[in-house]
């Protein structure tokens, strides 16, 4: 059997190799860069450990766990402390808990008495057309109000897409919230009645997932996949042509194959030059897809020189604050081993659609920038212990409106059955967890058209 080749070595390349080689099936993953591993990229200096990109895995499918149980990394996982389920918003320059109970809810300082009274009509507002594309602010609005868009689905999406609702479509860039409109009429009544569905089909939502990563971060992940696909693996190899001819897939000079996963950037598929048969195919459609720029900061401080218990995941900043920065995680709180004694880690994110120019400074004006919105929301003093900074110009695909046609155009050429596949954040998802289970489901889908076209 001629095997699979892979195209790119992030975490959803490296799952589907790790997959196909437990299936029997053999794999080539060429992956450009000196290292694998794509965002995910940790950092030890002395006793600080950072993370230059994902601070955790949301375990929301239980094919994760099983990927980390075949590795043997069950030992080294850890999961987030108790504490780190309490999430700070920022209002008026102070972190406000995020209430967990319709008790607290009801006390909290962070939404006014009107907007509490207006989400109680939520039940009541009729839902959209199940064919009308809706942005996710016109969503919120129509349905929670603008308050609710502002100082909880704002600071939100900028944590999760470093995007803005009002071009990020509702229904592609959060699928579980339009279908509980679509099935339920209510978010609301869809949270309590969709948690009985979640149940049974063994899923978690994501914001009741567990979080963990390992005792030396999540590069644990990838170096253990990296030791299981030593010999399949080719960093440093750019794979710019690819050719299909007689039942084959020939990669010029990395040798022919009998499938393809493409496990990149969109970006990067735009550019590959792709023939079929003689016919050339143009991935230059893809292209259109915008990313958001980040640059992640990593900052240690003394203990004493941050006000704030830090008792939480972290701190996310609306746009309307006014601030430098999209939010903070309390790295250190997370997990052990992230500072060294009587020291804490934060882990800052700076640009996004919000803020693009900031990404373009030098690393020192960036840090300051950081600096000062810390000193403000945290009652951070004093110079920082550590610094680490790491900048994406590209880093996260936005799913605005209209993207539906990006994952037609990727599922249309993949259902030509010619053995040529899809998979990665500009098709299943932005998170960790999204990106492991689509390498889990591209390696499925690889293996049934190999059984069947045997």
């Amino acid at each position: 059997m001629k095997p699979v080749a892979i195209i790119g070595g992030g975490i959803t390349g490296l799952t589907a190799a790790f997959r196909l080689q437990q299936r029997g099936i053999p794999a080539a993953l060429f992956e450009a860069a000196n290292r694998i591993g794509g965002v995910i990229h940790t950092v030890r200096d002395g006793e600080y450990l950072a993370e230059c990109g994902p601070n955790t895995i949301l375990e929301t499918s239980p094919l994760i766990g099983e990927m980390i149980a075949d590795l043997g990394l069950e030992s080294r996982r850890i999961y987030s402390s108790d504490e780190a389920e309490n999430r700070y918003i920022v209002r008026n320059k102070r972190p406000v808990r995020l209430p967990g109970s319709p008790l607290s809810f009801l006390a909290t300082p962070l939404f006014s008495c009107r907007a509490k009274a207006r989400l109680m009509a939520e039940p009541f507002i009729r839902r959209a057309p199940a064919d009308e594309e809706e942005s996710l602010a016109k969503f919120v609005r129509r349905r929670i109000g603008r308050e609710f868009l502002d100082y909880a689905i704002n600071p939100f999406v900028a944590g999760v897409y470093a995007g803005a609702p009002e071009t990020l479509s509702v229904r592609e860039a959060f699928p579980k919230l339009h279908a509980l409109e679509q099935r339920y009429g209510s978010l609301i009544l869809g949270q309590i009645l969709g948690a009985r569905a979640r149940k049974r089909e063994g899923g978690v939502s994501k914001k009741n997932a567990p979080k963990f990563s390992f005792d030396q971060g999540l590069g644990t992940l990838t170096d253990a996949l990296g030791q299981r696909l030593k010999e399949q693996i080719h960093t440093g190899q750019a794979i710019s042509e690819i050719t299909r001819q007689n039942d084959s897939w020939s990669l010029g000079q990395a040798g022919e194959y009998s499938g393809v996963l493409l496990a990149l950037p969109a970006f990067r598929m735009a550019e590959l030059q792709l023939t079929c048969e003689s016919e050339p195919v143009s991935l230059a459609m893809l292209g259109d897809i915008h990313y958001a720029p980040v640059a992640s900061v990593v900052l240690g401080f003394h203990r004493q020189d941050v006000e704030h218990p830090l008792d939480g995941f972290g701190a996310l900043n609306p746009e309307m604050e006014k601030l430098h920065s999209l939010g903070t995680i309390f790295s250190s709180s997370l997990f052990p081993g992230r500072a060294p004694l009587g020291q804490v880690l934060l882990t800052s994110y700076v640009g996004g659609l919000r803020a693009p120019h900031l990404v373009k400074k030098t690393p020192d004006e960036i840090c300051e920038h950081v600096l000062e919105d810390l000193k403000a929301v945290l009652g951070v003093t004093g110079k920082p212990t550590f610094r680490h900074v790491c900048v994406y110009q590209r880093a996260i695909p936005q799913y605005d409106v209209g993207y539906g046609r990006f994952k037609s155009f990727m599922n249309e050429l993949e259902g030509q059955d010619n053995g040529l596949f899809f998979a990665g954040h500009c098709r299943d998802g932005v998170s960790l967890g999204d990106s492991i289970v689509s390498g889990h489901e591209a390696a499925r889908r690889i293996g049934h058209y190999l059984k069947k076209n045997g």
